[in-house]
């Protein structure tokens, strides 16, 4: 695990893995902006990190334009248009699996990056997929989270002949340091650098990937992958003690966020854990017993910020994704911007690699309830609750703070305390590595009133936890458990600093001086 923290006027970048970092920090050498940079490390930890995201995955972003403009692009995608409620049930009686074909919705990432590129992207969207093609071909070392995830779930990924043929060899996991090639993932980033993101979806790879999971059983359709439109729009928006604070909107959890600082509020010299965590208390069950699709039925970001938390909750423990989503924090000196967040949902997603194509893809639909009257529950193109949240914060009307983690239902506390962290004045580096705490269930033993606090948590802190009525719990230092954050800190005169979180393989680069745009060209040429 790495970690840099600097400062620039230029552009700055912070991923989960090295290699991707650099992939964006040459974009911005050569001339991209922040969109570009953002487009290029996604793709990269697509094949750097496939624990944790692929090609086959969702994806939510802000782009914050030079206008001062925030657009979000919630490229979660549908249920299967083909596979109906009583189906599954009949399958499953009232719980869906946590892997297999059927927790596979049409994945979005892509369409997502396609709309990303178009809010400004500076350079082809050829050049921006190249790195991710050698990678693939050429190889990295195989990161320590991934050789690590393959061996905590050797068993599942055997028994998946496409992940067995990439993640082990002569039927050996793959081990740290040893060398991870993914040639047929090379082919289609090959294809899908040539052709533009259409071939992802109606291309010939989209044929083929979407072939193999039919053949499997999946009830996704050739009209599902044609008529699927990312929603591009305004945000959700805070403005609370001369910060804005700006997430997604729902069927993403951005509100929660949102609801838990405006009831905790003191921002000036960090925020009292005590009333944060008893906000997120609230806030966790507001989400849990309301967040839906909204195009089905579901609560808008307003009235899931203003109703009343639910007496009793009737969703049921899922368990907790690890290494499951990667977050991007991206800015340039033009003045772009962008948080964006990427995820299979459960470590190695759905466990269903296509040999062919080499995509592996998400689970995101084992988010579904199988109850008909849930909020939640399973349709047809609906989308599931979705833990992504990109977060942009404003103060005095000017981006402060670019945030972007990974932590499943717990990445609304994470940029809380990062947040308040920032606020007692701590530099950059210590802010993504202080201990931190969640509250809520991590795991099935859980209550909602468990927070599950990193060692070095002072316990001082951890008492009045237990003075609150809440019950604490503890887990290494600098755990997983707690995600993986990147953050950029831009100061008024537009210096930007940088930080990668060290509980990931990450690192943070900074540029010091921003090269002369090229003329914007569009995706595909």
């Amino acid at each position: 695990m790495t970690q840099q923290t600097s400062s620039s006027t230029g552009g700055a970048i912070a991923t989960p893995h090295a290699s991707a970092t650099e992939v964006g920090a040459q974009v911005l050498r050569n001339g991209g902006n922040a969109i570009d940079a953002a487009l290029a490390a996604a793709v990269a930890l697509c094949v750097v990190y496939p624990n944790n995201v692929a090609l086959g995955s969702d994806l939510v972003a802000l782009v914050h334009t030079p206008d001062g403009r925030v657009h979000e692009i919630n490229a979660t995608g549908g249920a299967p248009s083909g596979t109906s409620l009583q189906q599954l049930r009949e399958r499953y009686g009232d719980v869906l699996p946590m892997y297999g074909i059927d927790t596979i919705n049409l994945p979005g990432a892509v369409r997502g990056l396609e709309r990303m590129h178009a809010l400004g992207g500076a350079l082809p969207w050829r050049e921006l997929l190249r790195p991710s093609v050698d990678l693939a071909r050429d190889g990295v070392p195989m990161p320590s989270s991934v050789a690590k995830g393959i061996r905590s779930l050797e068993s599942l990924l055997r028994a998946d002949p496409g992940c067995a043929g990439v993640f082990f060899r002569e039927g050996e996991p793959i081990a740290e340091g040893e060398p991870f090639r993914q040639p047929a993932l090379a082919e289609t980033l090959e294809r899908l650098a040539d052709a533009g993101p259409d071939e992802f979806y109606t291309g010939r790879s989209g044929a083929a990937w979407l072939a193999a999971l039919n053949a499997m059983g999946s009830g996704l359709t050739a009209e599902d992958l044609q008529s699927f439109e990312p929603e591009v729009g305004a945000p959700l928006r805070l403005d609370v003690e001369g910060f804005s604070f700006i997430s997604s909107n729902p069927n993403t959890q951005g509100f929660a966020l949102l609801r838990a600082l405006r009831a905790a509020g003191g921002f000036d010299g960090g925020i009292d854990p005590v009333p944060l965590a008893t906000a997120f208390l609230d806030a966790n069950a507001v989400r849990d017993q309301y967040l839906a699709d909204p195009r089905f039925g579901g609560l808008s970001g307003a009235e899931l910020l203003a109703i009343a938390p639910p007496e009793h909750i009737d969703a049921p423990y899922r368990g907790r994704p690890m290494g499951d989503t990667v977050g991007i924090a991206v800015a340039s000196g033009d003045g772009y911007a962008v948080s964006l967040i990427q995820s299979v949902y459960f470590q190695f997603g759905s466990a269903v690699l296509d040999p062919g194509t080499g995509i592996l893809f998400q689970n995101r639909g084992t988010s579904f309830s199988l109850d008909a009257e849930a909020a939640n529950s399973y349709r047809p193109g609906k989308r599931p609750s979705h833990t992504l949240m990109p977060v942009l914060i404003q103060q005095d009307g000017r981006l402060r703070f670019v945030s972007a983690t990974m932590g499943g239902q717990g990445q609304p506390q994470i940029h809380a305390q990062l947040f308040s962290a920032a606020m007692e004045g701590r530099g950059l580096d210590e802010v993504v590595a202080g201990p931190r705490w969640l509250v809520g269930r991590q795991t099935p033993s859980d209550g909602r009133d468990t927070v599950t606090a990193e060692a070095d948590l002072d316990d001082r802190v951890v008492q009045r936890f237990v003075e609150a009525g809440l019950r604490p719990k503890r887990v290494a230092e600098l755990s997983d458990v707690v995600g993986h954050a990147n953050l950029i800190e831009i100061d008024a005169d537009s210096t930007m600093a940088a930080a990668s979180d060290p509980r990931s393989d990450g690192a943070a680069v900074v540029i010091s001086a921003a090269p002369t745009r090229p003329e914007q060209k569009a995706p595909g040429n």
